[in-house]
């Protein structure tokens, strides 16, 4: 039998309140965990020696979806509105901020949202935009690969707004949140899967949210179960997904979720940033990370 990823005395604590809109949680090797407040134009980070939370930049040119790539760096996807870069960019170990992608075709990006790693450590990022529209400059919103030269390709394109995004540790299967809240926008999580020639092609639809609030971030543990957040009022929280038997768990966060992500030194602490708030609960199998590790892989 599988195992249930939500004990029966899990309890979601909140860590920290005071966010605009709290994002892309993103943890270190040593626990501490980053996340945007994409609206406040900032990033914190909560200390778990401590228990305490400060700001680590500022401005952050609205950083939103963040994670750490294999050498211990974090890349992070700054949205457009008041000021944004519109880019996807780097903190490196010494100090400095690389830009990394800004414009596709001589044109800029629309607004960077969310992004993953694979094995060879590409990055993808989903590229959206939310709000208003009248600066784009790319004829569609997309999902990009950022390659190990630097240079920057266009994978997938017929989403309407794409947003979080994941790839399998097998490079073979990438999760794709596509959420656009205009009236019957799609609201789906969807899978594509590798061709031979390594063209990702649309495979199935994982969930619909039809007309309600849909997803928006994503991470995912060992045994390849998808960890969700979606939904508004009663139905916001991380709606839990096995692939191959549908929605095994919910755990209701109480305000819209953001993103999460798995950290602590054994990978079963999932990280929520929501709304207001970051929280935390203890989960029943871990995390699957690039960094600090990349755990096991049973997909």
């Amino acid at each position: 039998m599988p195992t249930h990823p939500i004990p029966l005395d899990a309890r979601l604590e909140r860590l920290f309140h005071g966010c605009a809109f709290a994002e892309g949680p993103a943890a270190d090797a040593v626990g501490d965990v980053y996340f945007s407040d994409c609206p406040n134009n900032r990033i914190l980070v909560y200390r778990a020696s401590t228990g305490t939370t400060e700001v680590w930049q500022e401005p952050s040119l609205r950083a939103n979806g963040m994670n750490f790539d294999r050498l211990g760096r974090l890349v992070v996807c700054c949205d457009g509105k008041d000021g944004g870069a519109r880019a996807v960019r780097r903190y490196e170990t010494d100090g400095s901020i690389t830009t990394l992608a800004s414009h596709f075709d001589g044109k800029k990006l629309n607004a960077p949202n969310d992004l993953c790693f694979d094995r060879a450590g590409r990055i993808y990022f989903t590229d959206p935009r939310y709000g208003d529209k009248s600066d784009l400059e790319q004829a569609c919103m997309a999902v990009y690969r950022i390659e190990l030269d630097g240079s920057l390709s266009r994978v997938i394109d017929d989403r309407q707004t794409p947003n979080g995004i994941l790839i399998t540790p097998d490079d073979r299967t990438l999760y794709l949140v596509d959420h656009n809240p205009m009236p019957g926008g799609a609201r789906t999580l969807v899978q594509y899967d590798a061709g031979k020639d390594g063209a990702w092609r649309f495979t199935r639809t994982l969930a619909d949210f039809g007309d309600g609030y849909g997803g928006d971030g994503m991470a995912l543990d060992v045994e390849g179960n998808i960890y969700l957040t979606a939904g508004s009022g009663a139905q916001a929280g991380i709606y839990i997904i096995a692939p191959d038997r549908g929605q095994i768990g919910f755990l209701p966060t109480g305000e819209i979720p953001g993103n999460c992500t798995f950290g602590g030194p054994d990978l079963q602490t999932l990280y929520i940033a929501a709304s207001t708030s970051l929280y935390a609960i203890r989960l029943g199998i871990p995390g699957q990370l690039v960094w600090p590790q990349r755990r096991r892989a049973t997909l």
